[in-house]
């Protein structure tokens, strides 16, 4: 087993970056104290739909861009049935057979049939109304081959049947054991980033991609530091005695903090995602897609921002400090560097690099160094020394996780 740690130390002030159901900033007990905390969901989606310069989305392999999963409820209404019906396949044809391939691929649970029951005896006027049996109850991860596969086999069974009351049997005709198979054995099917990210899948003829990437949830390496921001709005139009308060009032809450962060890359996985095979057989693969994918990562986790309340706060920020770890070992956290809470009436950034440097060196002495390293500061201290690594720039450090990847 091989395995990419990258490890950061983000400062991020007046911000909300990540909030709970009722508006407040997440947060996390740790070491006997409350941090300020950003969900590793929120860190995913952040990097997986950043689409500036070197982002997942855009690398292309052979002249041609490797596609990423569709996430959504009305997958099949827009890459299925609206195809059909742009390509001159009746409404109803359409509708049904869309229908079938769902209830074929993802299976049709009894809350679907029942639904479908009470539809047919009903009048249907809505366009809208008649599409609702085509979205799925929640959302799923479908690639964008599995989805034009899916619109293949669609236009076989709507030249096949001649109405609506037809598609069935076209249905069954068109829908063999060894075509619905055919889906698990789509290359790169489930999309580039459920080949990161992972899916989980209850289809049986849909191939289940467990997450390559491994993302912790950032948390602050001191006690939590917020406050009740209060904020008015003036009505520019108001006049008299309108024109001496404001339009609206209220408050928000705005917190700050340096985060910790912890990201883990199962390589052979990776590999075994992107390429397809037995992911103890990942050297032997064709390891170009993997490297650019973490070349990229190594760039886009401390650059970008998981920000929110963008106009208000302008919450962007470069991380002061990124680790990038490459072993065969279980891989381990430096979270625990932080158990105790660095202390705020210091240099927070030189405390923190202090315990991260020291945790590093014990655990080392421990253990044994079993990772090689590479790493980037701003505002370094001789503490980094004990981190037993070579100290570069980013481009330097993203290289090096390509080149352990690429072998």
């Amino acid at each position: 087993m091989s395995f990419l740690q990258i490890h950061t130390l983000t400062s991020y002030p007046a911000s909300l970056l990540n909030r709970d159901d009722v508006g407040f900033a997440k947060r996390l007990p740790f070491g006997g104290a409350t941090r300020t905390r950003i969900s590793s969901q929120c860190l995913k989606r952040h990097w997986r739909t950043f689409d500036g310069e070197g982002s997942i989305d855009s690398i292309e392999i052979g002249g041609t861009i490797v596609p990423m999963a569709v996430r959504s409820r009305r997958s099949f209404e827009r890459h299925v049935y609206q195809p059909l019906v742009d390509g001159g396949v009746a409404q109803d044809v359409a509708e049904a057979v869309t229908d079938r391939l769902m209830a074929a691929v993802l299976g049709e649970s009894a809350k679907a049939k029942k639904a479908k029951t009470e539809k047919k005896g009903k009048k249907q006027d809505d366009a809208d109304a008649e599409r609702d049996a085509i979205q799925t109850g929640q959302v799923t991860v479908l690639g964008k081959p599995e989805l034009d596969f899916m619109l293949t086999l669609g236009k076989e069974i709507a030249a096949q049947a001649k109405d609506e009351a037809s598609v069935e049997k076209a249905t069954k005709a068109v829908l063999t054991k060894e075509q619905l198979n055919n889906l698990k054995t789509l290359r790169q099917g489930a999309g580039l980033d459920a080949a990161l990210f992972g899916r989980m899948v209850t289809s049986d003829h849909l191939a289940r991609a467990d997450a390559a990437i491994h993302v912790a949830h950032a948390f602050t390496v001191h006690k939590e530091d917020s406050e009740s921001d209060y904020f008015s709005a003036m009505d520019d139009l108001a006049e008299g005695d309108d024109a001496l308060g404001s339009g609206h009032i209220g408050n928000t809450e705005l917190t700050s903090g340096l985060y910790y962060g912890y990201v883990v890359v199962d390589v052979p996985l990776l590999v075994s995602n992107l390429e397809g095979g037995d992911r103890k057989q990942w050297t032997e693969r064709d390891r170009a897609l993997a490297a650019e994918v973490v070349r990229r990562l190594a760039h886009i986790i401390p650059t970008v921002t998981p920000g929110a309340k963008l106009g208000s706060t302008a919450p962007y920020a470069y991380s002061h400090f990124v680790m990038a770890e490459w072993g065969t070992a279980q891989p381990r956290t430096l979270a625990n560097a932080f158990d105790a809470p660095v202390r705020a009436d210091h240099d927070i950034l030189r405390s923190a690099y202090d315990q991260l440097a020291a945790y590093v060196a014990d655990v080392d002495d421990a253990y044994g160094k079993k990772t090689e390293r590479r790493y980037v500061a701003i505002r370094s201290t001789d503490s980094l020394d004990k981190l037993g690594g070579e100290k570069g720039s980013l481009d330097q450090l993203a290289d090096f996780c390509a080149s352990m990847v690429r072998g």
